[in-house]
């Protein structure tokens, strides 16, 4: 008996160092995990940093352009204001210019037929008189 039960301790013992290695390594591979967790988790918050600056920048960039072209927007209008001022300027100048050529030329017309109607009585006197 002393054989079985030598041969009992010795499975037990077996069993034991077994399960000790099996938790050992269990421990192992754990760590290796959590190692392996750390290091992935790290090496995706450094990527999403990345991804955020890159995209920052992009829009840093687009809100700079925007703030320019609203400017240019801005000075454009103010030039074509001030163009339309003159524009409407110059076509109230010619319109007065248009006006005062047309008084011209009513004058010129009125002052052809004062000398008509004058020349018509210088005629009509000078005939009375040789009658």
């Amino acid at each position: 008996m002393e054989g079985v039960r030598a041969e009992v301790g010795s499975l037990e013992s077996s069993l034991l160092q077994i399960v000790q290695e099996h938790q050992r390594r269990s421990i192992c591979i754990r760590e290796k995990t959590d190692k392996a967790k750390k290091d992935a988790l790290q090496t995706a918050i450094r990527v999403s940093e990345l991804l955020v600056e890159t995209v920052n920048g992009q829009v840093e960039a687009t809100f700079i352009n925007e703030k320019r072209i609203e400017l240019e927007i801005h000075a454009l209008v103010s030039t074509i204001m001030r163009y339309k001022k003159q524009t409407d300027q110059w076509l109230a100048a010619s319109h007065a210019l248009n006006t005062v050529i047309k008084e011209i030329g009513d004058f010129e017309n009125w002052m052809k037929i004062m000398d008509f109607d004058c020349k018509t009585v210088n005629a009509a006197i000078r005939n009375i008189h040789q009658i």
